[in-house]
């Protein structure tokens, strides 16, 4: 029964450095998402604290924009994030993927 069971660690590093756990996360109401709070959920997410289905079910996420701000990050780190500045960096990434 133990092969069955995940273990997760008790806290990850945040996008800033600080330690996160499940308790540091967002609320679970959470409307407004600004870029650190994205951020510290793809963190904890990339750090083994919870799974996407996790997430997916207490944010009221759907898995692929959970999955656009994985890849937000991933080509731009916190500013992909920005809401205002998505096209930008979209348009930039494209740019890049050409040459």
């Amino acid at each position: 029964m133990i092969e069955n069971q995940i273990i997760r660690p008790a806290q990850v590093i945040g996008p800033l450095g600080e330690p996160l756990t499940v308790d540091s996360l967002p609320a679970p109401s959470t409307t407004r998402w600004v870029v650190r709070r994205k951020a510290e959920v793809v963190a904890a997410v990339n750090g083994g604290l919870l799974s996407v289905d996790d997430v997916c079910a207490r944010y009221g996420l759907t898995v692929e924009e959970f999955a656009g701000w994985q890849r937000a990050i991933d080509r731009s780190g916190m500013p992909g994030l920005r809401v205002t500045r998505i096209q930008h960096y979209k348009s930039l990434y494209e740019r890049q993927q050409k040459y």
